[in-house]
């Protein structure tokens, strides 16, 4: 005989506006439960976690709790107030509290790197999330109810959550957009669609072909009902007038088919992710040689040095406060160096989103941030009236005038990404963008990034996305080191540490002493040298010629005014883009050449 619920929802219905959040929700969670709540950004799943915690949200329906259950939950914004350290914050979490000097606390404390004695109120966003954490944990609960725990989280403390809840006891409901989290500590998914809460009973790998299963048997059941719908019109319209009596029956009937149709609400349409490019940038985005940054008497980084080429994604990953951000600042040139230099490439448009959404005033509407007071915006170059932008983004229409704050972390992030990937450019830098995105949105933005003609620098503490997306990653490391990988970050997993089977020692070879036929050469040579000196004024001569080649074909006239010259100045316009590339991969392989010889010597 199965074992009782822990907890259980029958029948919850809910209404925002005009918006069915929660639909007949009926959802039992069992001992040993580990559930991930997956569903659309806006679906409801905060909403839900709420009512699952007791809170009474619902309009109707009932909430059942085993007599002496505890349930502890992690929301996605911590509430402080009233508690003067932090250790006091994550003590409230007890049912027998002995203060926050309980030995629960102080393990939990440690384990994350907390200090006990400061106030909260000047935590940053990671060391809140692990304050939150630690609350959620320190009573070993028999149900927890985690809200997005993976957001602000340096990837130390994902992988330190992971083992957490590998070894739990307890049952767990889980909201993440960390498909790698997910895939590895969820046995059974529920997804919430559209007010309906469906369960599969196996791990997140299988929710994709399962979900898509039923979404397209409900699109062939939903052609069949319009169908059947089109000819009882159809008959209706032919024998109304004849047998109106005797046929009242048939049109309640039909009255009935459309209602249920009516009711039938379709899938939730996927955000239409583009980036605005802008004019293609040089063939070397970025040049770092030997930088370094200390504050005060810590060094942040020291002696980094890389090349970033058109179209590279790279990604930067380290724990929270190692000094990724800072990083990404001296790659962009917005801050300087104390040593070495950045040099930024030709033609750069960047555009940068902060994982802070600077850009969002909470009492301002999503139509104000987009737009200010205009009815229009550019996007892409061209006019795009406000409230079909924000459709491309998945928000409903009374959205668009009501303040940012009502809005979720899912929206919240998606006005960003539409703000900023609206403005043209040919370098993201993206800071955490994937927090609260749901999953298909993920996969959007990853594919909009794939495809993306530019330079993309992203930090990112989500291991599939980085997977999915980078050609390079910079691992900051929190000692003053920064050193770069080939790959993703599965494959820095493999680099930074050695097979113990690959580990020989290398034999030792005496020097030989410099003769004429081993001294090492340290000059490029003349014909190398003046190439080097040349082609920059080269590069530069090219490059306005393109300018000014773009300026002209720009005019609309044209090609009716002289068709030879357009034709002219097209192929032009190409053959000078061609040489253009050649010579700065000539100046590159030049420029690491002589750097290699300078090294030798």
């Amino acid at each position: 005989m199965a074992d009782p619920p822990l907890l259980a929802l029958s029948a919850i219905r809910y209404r925002l506006g005009d918006q069915t959040v929660l639909d007949g929700v009926d959802l039992a969670i069992a001992p040993g439960d580990r559930l991930t709540l997956v569903g659309r950004n806006g679906a409801g799943k905060s909403t839900l976690l709420r009512v699952l915690a007791g809170e009474p949200l619902a309009d109707s329906g009932t909430r059942f709790a085993q007599p002496g259950v505890t349930v502890a939950t992690l929301t996605q914004e911590p509430d402080f107030s009233g508690h003067p350290t932090v250790g006091h914050y994550v003590a409230a979490g007890l049912n027998d509290p002995l203060g926050s000097s309980d030995y629960r606390v102080e393990t939990l404390l440690a384990a994350l790197n907390l200090d006990g004695g400061r106030d909260p109120v000047g935590l940053s966003g990671g060391e809140a999330r692990r304050a939150s954490l630690a609350r959620a944990f320190v009573a070993e609960p028999d149900v927890l109810l985690l809200d997005e725990p993976t957001n602000h989280l340096d990837l130390p403390t994902i992988e330190w959550l992971e083992e957490k809840l590998l070894g739990w006891r307890g049952a767990y409901v889980l909201v993440s957009h960390d498909r790698r989290l997910l895939a590895n500590v969820a046995r059974a998914v529920l997804w919430l669609d559209r007010g309906i809460v469906r369960r599969l009973d196996q791990g997140y790998a299988a929710f994709e072909s399962w979900s898509n299963e039923i979404l397209e048997r409900e699109a062939t059941e939903r052609h069949k009902l319009d169908r059947l719908i089109e000819r009882e019109t159809e008959w209706a319209g032919k024998s109304i007038r004849a047998r109106r009596t005797r046929n009242e029956g048939r049109l309640r009937q039909l009255a009935a088919l459309r209602r249920e149709r009516r009711q039938q609400i379709g899938p939730v349409g996927r955000a239409s992710i583009e980036v605005a490019q802008a004019e293609q940038s040089g063939t070397l985005a970025i040049t770092a040689r030997n930088i370094a940054k200390r504050w005060g008497e810590r060094t942040i980084i020291r002696d980094f040095s890389t090349r970033i080429f058109r179209r590279d994604r790279v990604g930067l990953i380290g724990p929270n406060g190692a000094g990724k951000t800072t990083l990404l600042r001296m790659l962009l040139g917005e801050l300087s160096p104390d040593s070495g230099s950045v040099k930024l490439g030709a033609n750069l448009m960047p555009v940068v989103i902060d994982q802070r959404r600077a850009v969002l005033d909470p009492d301002k509407t999503p139509w104000e941030i987009l737009a200010d007071r205009n009815d229009h915006l550019l996007v892409r170059g061209r006019q795009m009236h406000v409230m079909s932008y924000l459709r491309e983004y998945l928000f409903r229409d009374e959205q668009a005038r009501q303040p940012v704050r009502t809005l979720s972390g899912g929206e919240r992030n998606r006005l960003v990404l539409a703000k900023a990937l609206a403005a043209p450019s040919n370098l993201l830098a993206l800071d955490e963008p994937t927090n609260d995105l749901d999953a298909d949105t993920l996969d959007l933005l990853q594919e909009a990034l794939s495809d993306y003609d530019g330079t993309v620098l992203l930090v990112s503490h989500d291991r599939d996305f980085l997977d999915r997306l980078v050609t390079s990653t910079i691992a900051v490391e929190g000692d003053g080191s920064a050193i770069e990988y080939a790959g993703g970050y599965s494959d820095y997993l493999i680099q930074r540490e050695p097979r113990p089977e690959t580990v020989v020692a290398a034999p030792r070879r005496e020097k030989s002493p410099p003769t004429r036929e081993n001294a090492p050469t340290r000059r490029l040579g003349y014909k190398r040298e003046r190439a080097l000196a040349e082609l920059p004024r080269k590069i530069e001569a090219l490059q306005a010629e393109i300018g000014a080649l773009h300026q002209a074909l720009a005019d609309p006239e044209l090609y009716g005014r002289d068709a030879a010259s357009f034709a002219r100045k097209t192929a032009r316009l190409g053959a000078a883009q061609a040489d253009l590339d050649a010579a700065e991969t000539e100046w590159l392989e030049l420029e690491m050449l002589r750097e290699e010889l300078q090294a030798k010597g």
